[in-house]
Parts: C-alpha cells; sequence; structure tokens
C-alpha cells in the first residue's frame, strides 16, 4: 500500500529512486576524487578523457545505432525471428555472437592499434609489438 501510494506520486518503484541517488552520489564522488581537469589534456587535446566520451557517444547514437538497427529490421524481416521448436529465435544466434565480437573489438583496440604505447611499456616494461 506504501509502495503503491509512492508510485503514484514519485511514478516508478522506490528502488529506481534509490538506484537513482545512488548513481548520482557515484558521480559526484568520481568528480571529487579526480577532480575534472584529469578528464582532459591539454597537452594532446585528442587524447582526453571528455572528447572519447563525446566521440564515443556521437559515433553510437548517430552511427553505430542506425546500422545495426538496420541490420536487426533486415534479419527480422527475412523471418531469422521467429522462434524454431525450442522457442528461441535464430536472430538471437547472430545478435550474441555479434555483441561479443563487437565488446572485444571496443576492449582490444587500443592496444591493437597501439594506443598508448609510452603508459604500456611505462606500466609493464613490453612493447605492443604482439598485437
Amino acid at each position: 500500500m506504501i509502495i503503491n501510494s509512492f508510485r503514484r506520486i514519485y511514478g516508478s518503484h522506490p528502488l529506481h529512486l534509490l538506484t537513482l541517488t545512488a548513481g548520482f552520489a557515484l558521480f559526484g564522488y568520481v568528480l571529487a576524487t579526480i577532480k575534472p581537469q584529469a578528464l582532459w589534456n591539454p597537452n594532446v587535446w585528442w587524447q582526453s578523457i571528455a572528447v572519447w566520451f563525446a566521440a564515443a557517444i556521437i559515433a553510437h547514437d548517430l552511427v553505430l545505432f542506425p546500422i545495426y538497427s538496420l541490420a536487426d529490421r533486415l534479419l527480422v524481416a527475412t523471418g531469422g525471428g521467429r522462434p524454431s521448436a525450442s522457442r528461441v529465435p535464430v536472430l538471437n544466434y547472430v545478435r550474441v555472437p555479434a555483441l561479443g565480437a563487437g565488446l572485444s573489438l571496443l576492449v582490444f583496440l587500443p592496444g591493437i592499434i597501439e594506443q598508448g604505447a609510452p603508459t604500456f611499456k611505462a606500466a609493464t616494461g613490453l612493447t605492443q609489438d604482439v598485437f
């Protein structure tokens, strides 16, 4: 009964408000700890965290999302989205490996293109030649 009245006033479950509050508290803690100046590299502007974050948003929302949404719609239109006898759509056998491959590329791309070679060498004493 209390949750229903809270939901009627707030518009969602109390855990939603708790999660949002915890997320904003964590964001505030991170900004207080690392300071906003750490997000910008004045010597090499394109290596700044803020620039990469903005580029990632633009690249995903304006380029990648329309491409993979269109690919998904085409696969569904060709019949790949119909459930088989096991009730798992055949399309999931394409979606899951593509997601895994994309995330692996995202994680390992800086090492593959040898970005941050001096930092990697300073931290490990090794070169990035193995990539």
